[in-house]
């Protein structure tokens, strides 16, 4: 199922018309529109808040193979693969909120495991560990 299809599922059962769901995610009705006809797609910080008005994850959202009758499932969509593709190497995250710690750190990505990722990164000439969601990072650069 396309991820228009999802938004537009999920904004029926909440009983909301897309004037309602753009007015909640303070865009145009017309973007609601092009979005649940897969014509365009809602950019990362408007997906994490559109899994909170319609009470659905971003997993849901964002992955194809994802079954929201087996919460936690976690398919091969190409976010998956890309995180999974990237497990110890050494990357720069830009978040969406600004975490202090990793803020132009460069971090190893530990572990991942569905919504949740394992970093570790260097501050102060020590190791540190930070567990983050994965629907926080904004952009993610491979450093070489």
């Amino acid at each position: 199922m396309s991820i228009g299809s999802k938004i537009a599922d999920a904004r029926k059962e909440k009983n909301l018309t897309q004037e309602q769901l753009a007015d909640m995610m303070s865009v145009t009705r017309q973007s609601i529109s092009r979005w649940e006809s897969d014509l365009s797609y809602p950019e990362m910080e408007k997906v994490v808040l559109l899994s909170e008005v319609l009470d659905v994850s971003c997993d849901y959202l964002l992955n194809d193979s994802y079954d929201r009758s087996k919460p936690g499932t976690v398919g091969k969509s190409s976010v998956t693969r890309l995180l999974y593709g990237l497990k110890g190497k050494t990357v720069k995250l830009t978040l969406f909120e600004t975490d202090y710690e990793i803020v132009n750190a460069v971090c190893t990505i530990i572990d991942f495991d569905g919504p949740w990722m394992s970093v570790e990164f260097q501050k102060s000439k020590k190791t540190m560990m930070k567990i983050l969601p994965v629907s926080s990072i904004q952009s993610i650069s491979i450093v070489k």
